[in-house]
């Protein structure tokens, strides 16, 4: 029976891991063990893997006779990083929107070999219930990294709370608020610390991997973009390797158990407040996606 195992690595610690792996293989054996043994086992980076159902996946795994190690990330900006290095085989903690910058921005060629779910993004408050409760000159937050943020604005937009310069789009930044049009003052935190923020601002913009911690679900939202909209297909949720890996048959395999599982769609719903929209979309649309969104990105 394979074995699972979970660790959390920050930067320095994917430097040092890196400087191990390089000295392993300067020893001249260049017999590689199968990826999944025990030897070798996958490296998939998650954001969040306290979550139940990511123990669920990983016995899902194990009863396959797959060996797997759950890499825990605590900042969005590094599983893309150490997937690229060499220390991942596979993330998922993103939607085709990020990835697509993350590409743009680094010059990268990280690939899409499957989806899990799309989230809405809402809006959350403790102080009011009701968008139209959050009185004029209000504070409201929201994540400050680029995509999320963007995505974020254009809620509050939605909302009627701010106006963004042209109209807003996937790139709209804090710099876009025309704060003669707005009805409230935005600011931006990262993503982990906003529920701990929340009873000190009037709203706040959650993503759905925080809302359990936050002591939050669906029904808690003011107000929320439509995950069935088809401006939202940019924000399904993937995992996503290197070009090299896309037709590996185990990281594939791992995505399908995450389809195929009921537990662990489940739990996935569970663990997003039951707002997740469970999806199983051909790899082929969701690359094209990422592909359209980098092209549009670059121009």
């Amino acid at each position: 029976m394979s074995r699972t195992r979970t660790r959390v690595l920050s930067l320095s610690g994917i430097a040092l891991a890196g400087a191990l792996a390089l000295s392993a293989c300067g020893g001249g054996d260049e017999t590689a063990a199968e990826l999944g043994t025990e030897e070798n086992p996958v490296q998939l980076g998650v954001v969040g893997a306290s979550e139940a159902y990511w123990t669920t996946y990983e016995e899902a795994v194990e009863a396959e006779g797959i060996s797997l190690e759950i890499v825990d990330f605590t900042e969005y900006t590094q599983p893309n990083p150490a997937l690229s290095e060499g220390e991942l085989d596979i993330n998922q903690f993103q939607h085709i929107q990020y990835l697509a910058d993350y590409n743009v921005a680094a010059d990268d060629t990280l690939q899409v070999i499957g989806s899990t779910a799309i989230y809405p993004l809402g809006l959350y408050s403790d102080k009011h219930d009701s968008v139209e409760s959050i009185p004029e000159g209000g504070q409201v937050i929201v994540p400050n990294d680029t995509v999320n943020q963007a995505r974020g604005l254009l809620v509050l937009q939605s909302a009627g709370l701010i106006t963004l310069q042209d109209g807003g789009n996937a790139s709209s930044t804090l710099e876009d608020v025309i704060e003669e049009e707005s009805t409230v003052t935005v600011s931006a935190l990262d993503a982990a610390a906003i529920p701990n923020s929340l009873p000190d601002v009037d709203g706040a913009i959650i993503n759905n991997d925080f809302l359990n911690n936050a002591g939050l679900t669906g029904d808690d939202v003011l107000f929320q973009d439509d995950p069935e909209d088809e401006t939202a297909f940019p924000y399904i949720n993937i995992f996503a390797t290197t070009d090299e890996n896309a037709d590996n048959e185990v990281l594939n395999q791992l995505v399908e158990i995450y389809q195929t599982n009921e537990d662990v769609q489940a739990g996935a719903l569970e663990s997003s407040g039951g707002t997740a929209v469970m999806t199983n979309t051909p790899v082929e649309d969701l690359q094209a996606s990422l592909d359209d969104t980098e092209e549009a990105l670059r121009n």
